[in-house]
């Protein structure tokens, strides 16, 4: 089957290349210079089950080719695969390998050709999708033989495949160092595109996120916890070697990593029991901005959740709602057990299972009557990610993602074909008229992904229907950095993919509700009763209005004496103030005597001062009084407002606070010494006056008294001003 004589001709000639090769095969690869690092065991193969599952993943996504360019046929029959292959570890290793060989497909194909592998042997087609890959594991092994452990079961195909490398070592070898010097490059990891190289990079230094499981676990706990095995809180994780975690600025409940802990981490009970999970950080971010939106009562919808760690981590921000969670896109039935399996041991209660697809679900149905918010996941190119293993395997992808992935991006056709399924999920979700809000999040760097698709959705969304038509809002996460909050100024959230975070876009979508739909507090406290919220609470309105009507009556006549006394207290203070204010003034000597005499004869002043002699005897009265208040007791309201500084005290008390009129004293003198001067009183008056001649005739001719012979003597001493 195999030429040995043309193995060993070339044997001698490519000695010192296969120990070149060994120090250059791959030494540029980032993912491969992590493996073998100082004090990690070199690689000693997959079992064979691994390699039977990569070869089919790779016969599904591999790249195809004109049949004038082909240099290798491919079969389409699948390999038989074992149970084994169901495993989680065994996939992530088989899915690992497929999509190495898928970036070195070129490559290693050309191998292939030049080592004369083809078509010096014969070999069914099918399994050349199996040489692919166990080539590029032999060489990464640097032509090293495989070890294989006793209890581990051999498939045919695969050591089949593995006695033809290891006849071709010598020139699969020399193959392989002319490539790399036809290319000039360092490696044949240097002759792969920028873009996917960029992106190996990025993932080997790309952080750890896990989100806390607070229905299990305290954050402190957690903190507490980590320390106890070496971990120290810090602030940032970026370019530290040692055992040491962050708490992410826009998730609380997100931890950081670095990426060389994994496999410490998950030799930690706190990953073990479900209370730390590791999750990409833009699904953490989907489901805080959703949970941003929420009342207490609203029911959610998530459309496309590849990962059911997303749906675990919407319940648990939940915990303390009454809110429901509904998943559609679940076809197969025989999944519930296991995905109930998986929610109770996380602590989650309130999911219920949707088998219909998101497209397929009607307008109203009555188990969404309740909904809310609606949180979109559409399928995308996922360019925004490094790592696409983790990203098919966690969001349970299609396996055709690899396909792009190698190749730095999907094809024009298929980005536009995702494009218009995407749209088309987005105004299907616009359609229910009860939700209020709809939160679309991908992982794409692609604007025709994220944008475009929004602004269409906005500009095609049916107006006929009675509702409220939506609007976009800006983001509900906190903007952390000045780059986050430029890149949000058209009220979008995105994360363009760097050394500390995958790409992620999110686009928040509300409308006012109906104003139909408004709850009074009657609806709102019999809902929280019918749910228990209210326990030893009385509802009873009518007991509550007749104990506070009780209380009203009974307090009515305290409330009125406290009204008294303060109008009392505040004519007192009115009394001191103004006593205070005319002793600054040297102009009013007179009346500093006189304001304590008003302070004690308020009560009986009132009643005198409605006895005046009858002022209309004078003819110039009568035309004064038009101008003025009729009532002569309303006049040092007017001085009070024509000063300033008291325009803060009450009427009510000045109304009493009167200058008294005709006073029980013996002699004229007594009267003249209790009488405010002429000189205030024409103050007092004057400025509604608008007789000229009113200034000049005295007020005891006003008030109809006879004497005048003291009226010289007493407009001397007090001047106008």
């Amino acid at each position: 089957m195999f030429n040995s004589a043309n193995e060993l001709e070339f044997s001698e000639e490519t000695t010192a290349e296969i120990s070149q090769l060994s120090s250059l095969a791959l030494s540029g690869d980032p993912a491969c210079s992590e493996n073998s690092s100082a004090g990690s065991p070199e690689k000693t193969g997959y079992p064979d089950s691994v390699y039977i599952l990569a070869a089919n993943i790779f016969q599904g996504t591999r790249l195809e080719k004109s049949p004038e360019k082909a240099l290798i046929k491919y079969g389409n029959e699948p390999l038989p695969s074992s149970t084994e292959s169901e495993d989680e570890s065994f996939q992530r290793l088989s899915y690992e390998l497929a999509f190495s060989a898928l970036k070195y497909q070129d490559i290693l194909e050309t191998i292939l050709i030049d080592s004369y592998i083809f078509p010096s042997t014969t070999i069914p087609d099918h399994l050349n999708s199996l040489i692919i890959v166990m080539l590029y594991d032999f060489q990464d092994r640097k032509f090293q033989a495989r070890l294989l452990s006793g209890n581990e079961e051999s498939i045919a195909e695969v050591l089949e495949v593995e006695n033809l490398l290891n006849s071709f070592k010598t020139k699969l070898a020399a193959a392989l160092a002319r490539c790399r010097i036809k290319h000039d490059a360092l490696s044949i990891y240097h002759i792969l595109p920028e873009t996917v190289r960029n992106q190996e990079l990025r993932a080997s230094t790309l952080p750890l996120y896990a989100w806390i499981n607070t229905c299990k676990i305290s954050p402190e706990e957690v903190y507490y916890t980590l320390k106890k095995n070496g971990y120290n809180k810090v602030k940032s994780v970026l370019h530290i070697d040692n055992k040491v975690f962050a708490v992410d600025q826009h998730c609380y409940d997100v931890l950081i990593f670095p990426s060389h802990l994994k496999s410490d981490l998950l030799n930690i009970d706190l990953f073990k029991d479900y209370k730390l999970i590791f999750q990409d950080k833009s699904r953490s971010l989907a489901v805080h901005s959703v949970k941003a939106l929420l009342n207490m009562d609203d029911d959610i919808l998530m459309v496309n959740t590849g990962s059911w760690y997303t749906v675990a981590h919407m319940s648990v921000l939940t915990n303390n709602n009454t809110s429901k969670i509904f998943v559609c896109g679940v076809q197969s039935q025989a999944k519930d057990p296991d995905l109930k399996n998986l929610f109770t041991k996380m602590g989650c209660k309130n999911i219920e299972i949707l088998h219909e697809t998101f497209m397929k679900l009607e307008l109203k149905d009555h188990r969404l009557q309740k909904v809310k918010v609606i949180l979109l996941l559409p399928r995308c190119s996922g360019l925004g990610v490094s790592n696409p293993v983790e990203f098919i395997l966690n969001e349970h992808e299609d396996t055709d993602l690899l396909k792009d992935f190698s190749q730095g991006g999907p094809s024009e056709d298929k980005l536009h074909v995702l494009a218009q399924q995407q749209y088309e999920q987005l105004a299907h979700a616009m359609k229910f008229t009860r939700a209020q809000a709809i939160v679309y999040c991908t992982c794409s760097v692609y604007p025709e992904e994220n944008e475009a698709i929004v602004k269409k959705a906005l500009e095609f969304q049916d107006h006929e229907i009675k509702v409220q038509p939506y609007r976009l809002s800006p983001p509900v996460l906190p903007l952390c950095s000045l780059k986050e909050i430029h890149l949000s100024t058209d009220k979008f959230f995105r994360m363009e993919p760097s050394e500390i975070t995958n790409g992620c876009f999110i686009s928040v979508l509300t409308r006012e509700r109906d104003p139909s739909e408004t709850v009074s507090v009657k609806d709102v406290l019999a809902r929280a009763a019918a749910k228990g919220l209210l326990e030893g609470i009385e509802l009873g309105k009518s007991s509550k209005r007749e104990k506070k009507k009780k209380k009203q009556k009974m307090s009515l006549p305290k409330s009125s004496i406290a009204d008294n006394s303060g109008i009392q207290m505040k004519i007192a203070e009115f009394l001191s103030r103004e006593t205070n204010v005319s002793a600054n003034q040297p102009e009013t000597l007179t009346t500093k005597t006189s304001l304590p005499q008003k302070n004690t004869n308020q009560v009986g002043s009132s009643s005198q001062v409605r006895k005046p002699s009858k002022p209309t005897t004078n003819p110039l009265v009568p035309t004064i009084m038009k101008n003025t208040s009729a009532r002569p007791h309303e006049r040092p309201t007017n001085f009070v407002r024509s000063r300033p500084e008291d325009r803060m005290i009450p009427l009510k008390p000045i109304e009493i606070a009167l200058p008294p009129v005709i006073l029980p004293f013996p002699s004229p003198q007594g009267i003249r010494s209790h009488l405010p001067t002429p000189h205030f009183y024409y103050r007092w008056v004057g400025p509604k006056t608008v007789l000229p001649g009113y200034l000049s005739t005295p007020s005891i001719l006003r008030r109809g008294e006879k004497p005048k012979e003291n009226l010289p003597s007493s407009l001397p001493r007090h001047p106008r001003p």
